[in-house]
């Protein structure tokens, strides 16, 4: 099951989740494209949400107001909707409404198969992205798996971003989805926040701060979030606005 998050109110974008997009809202436009592959459940925070999810037939559930992460919105609608403990649930953005049909396949299948507490996905970007703080970067292992995330342009590349070396380890962008099964879910929301995500902002930080595996997959993909304005304005001229 595809479960996305969705709050209403927004920093950078006020009520980003009904903005228009080629005559529909952001909210319904990722999970009319998300319904593509599996199951969707948006879980949302406002009745107003709710409304546009009822008025183009998409299943939502009310949760909390007072969660502080995207993911702690998912744990409470699996709640809700009764999953089982090994069930696998997906927690894709609700700001991502290009995202490809293989990318959240890929998510799914490394979710069945990992034994990794977490599961995400991450795309090589271009030197020119390095510097943007909208755009999470992620280090990995050998057995791409996480060390950290920021959003910094981590590795620091001390001999320039020209570095031979970056042709075979590659800078990475993380994507906004995440994979887990629904007792690792449970215990991701159980766990005490981390002072790293408050840092960051980023609530994935909360898993490696207490020890746990967060496994990757790289893909490739042409989707992009919308967390700005600008953003906004790119999105619209992709749906002709």
């Amino acid at each position: 099951m595809i479960i996305i998050p969705a709050r209403l109110e927004s920093t950078r974008l006020p009520k980003k989740v009904l903005c228009d997009l080629g005559g529909k809202p952001m909210i319904v436009r990722t999970a009319q494209n998300a319904q593509k592959v599996d199951e969707v459940v948006v879980a949302c925070d406002d009745e107003e949400i709710a409304q546009v999810c009822r008025a183009h037939h998409i299943v939502s559930v009310l949760t909390a107001k007072s969660h502080s992460s995207g993911t702690d919105r998912c744990a409470e609608a699996a709640r809700i909707l009764g999953l089982k403990d090994d069930s696998i649930i997906i927690n894709l953005q609700a700001d991502e409404p290009f995202i490809e049909s293989k990318v959240l396949e890929t998510l799914i299948g490394l979710t069945k198969e990992s034994k990794a507490f977490l599961n995400t996905l991450a795309k090589v970007i271009p030197p020119e992205k390095i510097t943007d703080s909208n755009l999470v970067k992620v280090v990995i292992d050998t057995r791409k798996h996480a060390l950290y995330f920021s959003r910094l342009g981590v590795p620091y590349a001390r001999d320039g971003v020209n570095d031979e070396i970056l042709s075979n380890y590659p800078y990475l962008g993380h994507l906004g989805l995440y994979g887990f099964r629904k007792q690792c879910l449970d215990e991701f929301c159980a766990l005490p926040q981390s002072p790293l995500e408050h840092i960051e902002k980023l609530e994935q930080l909360r898993a490696l701060y207490h020890g746990k595996t967060i496994a990757l997959e790289i893909v490739q993909t042409n989707s992009v979030g919308i967390d700005t304005p600008e953003d906004l304005y790119e999105a619209q001229r992709r749906f002709g606005i």
